[in-house]
């Protein structure tokens, strides 16, 4: 992408109805964007089936859910799960009797990591027998869903799928230095991805959170191909990262957080919607703000461009719903601290000229430096050290706004998407957030209480 292309309307749904099928490809396991999309195909009276990633035995042997555990899935989500494992990955694949490639990186050490190598030609016999067992499982899976869509239907395919990281002992702890370390534990995320660990975590990182989107939209070709020769409509969506837009010095900027390593998939993500787009197919990358989630909770410093949400949603016309939430953000804060204390740190990051590099939209994703790193960190540091309770801060209560904007935002514009790829920035989830709490205040007032409580369920 040349630039980023911004969602510009608000768009309500006009295709999804009572009865049509909505797909979640990814299992449901906490907090996260998804939750947000699940609320409205909910209210659109949607019947809602979702997939399971499987479980591992204790010897490595992928599984389906037990009785109990599938219970707990189907509860979670809400409908109904077919219980045929998903794993997406090849970190725990191999030929019989070999090792898996977390084994190879598993006998690398700090000391060595950087300059050992692994058997490349053997990485692609796993990464070949890994992308066999899921297209295989996922042609049974497609054949199931085939018997749960009724003619007349419409089909709604979600794709939540992400991450990849191997369980390696050695990468966890690079991973550390680079996502959390300062001064002397900094590392060099390019140090990573020169390395033969990190370029075989990158082509995990693909399988997972890329080339599933792919395998999806192929191997669901038959009900595609069936619900719209009948005059039916299906759409494909995914959830991408590519930076966003917040208010910086009064005016929406394109900013990151770095270093994104998994930026390279997304970015792979994306060239999947346009390939398929311009094979007639209906299929958009969102790119969301940051939020809060299990797994972003790794990236020290990724919760920093949320706060300026704060800004967006009195600068879009929120009015007094948009006070409600600034008194939310002051009720986190430790005693004879304000949220102007806060944005004062923020504005300084912000403006700051280690920060100004690494504003290249073009550049993205880019390598972390020493100085950006500390300020980022360190900055990120302070703000939590200044809230009343670490368990539930400003992050908490800003993504749980997040979620609910984007999947309303989601749901309006799948019915006639304006592309394969397009940005969600906080200009337009401010709009949606004002638009939507402006117009039931009314019937349906949801005060700073209410949205600390419904921030609570996200964390």
């Amino acid at each position: 992408m040349d630039k980023p292309i911004a969602l510009t309307r608000i768009s309500e749904n006009t295709v999804f109805r009572k009865g049509d099928v909505f797909v979640l490809f990814g299992e449901l396991f906490g907090r996260g964007y998804a939750t947000g999309l699940l609320d409205e195909a909910r209210r659109a009276g949607m019947q809602i089936v979702g997939f399971t990633v499987g479980r591992r035995d204790e010897n490595n042997v992928l599984r389906p859910l037990d009785a109990d555990e599938l219970a707990v899935a189907e509860e979670r989500l809400g409908g109904t799960i077919i219980n045929i494992p998903l794993m997406a990955g090849f970190d725990l694949d191999a030929p019989a009797g070999g090792p898996t490639p977390t084994d190879l990186l598993s006998k690398m050490t700090l000391e060595s990591w950087q300059t050992d190598k692994v058997d490349w030609d053997y990485v692609e016999q796993c990464r070949d027998i890994a992308t066999a067992r899921f297209t295989e499982a996922l042609s049974q899976a497609m054949a199931v869903l085939d018997g749960m869509v009724a003619a007349g239907r419409n089909v709604f395919f979600v794709h939540t799928m992400a991450g990849g990281i191997p369980k390696a002992k050695v990468f966890l702890v690079v991973a550390n230095r680079i996502y959390k370390g300062t001064g002397p534990r900094h590392m060099s995320s390019q140090t990573l991805l020169e390395s033969d660990m990190g370029k075989l975590i990158l082509q995990n990182f693909d399988d997972v959170s890329a080339n599933t989107f792919r395998h999806l939209i192929d191997l669901s070709a038959a009900i595609r191909g069936r619900v719209e020769a009948s005059g039916g409509q299906v759409r494909y969506t995914a959830y991408g990262y590519h930076g966003s837009a917040v208010l910086i010095d009064g005016s929406y900027r394109w900013q990151t957080y770095t270093n994104y390593t998994q930026g390279y998939a997304k970015m792979r993500l994306e060239s999947i919607a346009e390939q398929a787009w311009a094979a007639g197919v209906k299929a958009t990358v969102y790119n969301c703000p940051e939020i809060r989630t299990n797994s972003s909770d790794v990236f020290t410093g990724i919760e920093l461009p949320l706060i300026p949400l704060l800004l967006a949603l009195k600068k879009e016309n929120g009015g007094g719903w948009a006070d409600e939430q600034w008194q939310a953000g002051q009720a986190l804060l430790a005693d004879g601290l304000t949220m102007e204390d806060v944005f004062h740190k923020i504005t300084d990051m912000q403006a700051s000229e280690v920060m100004r590099p690494f504003y290249d939209f073009s550049a993205w994703p880019m390598a972390n430096s020493q100085a950006q790193a500390d300020l980022t960190i360190g900055t990120s540091n302070e703000i939590t050290q200044m809230h009343r309770d670490s368990k539930f801060m400003l992050g908490d209560l800003l993504s749980g706004l997040v979620v609910e904007a984007t999947g309303q935002l989601i749901f309006g514009e799948s019915s006639e998407p304006s592309g394969p790829v397009l940005w969600l920035n906080h200009d337009i989830v401010a709009r949606r957030l004002n638009a939507s709490h402006t117009r039931s205040k009314s019937t349906d007032p949801m005060m700073a209480d209410d949205v600390l409580s419904l921030a609570r369920e996200i964390a």
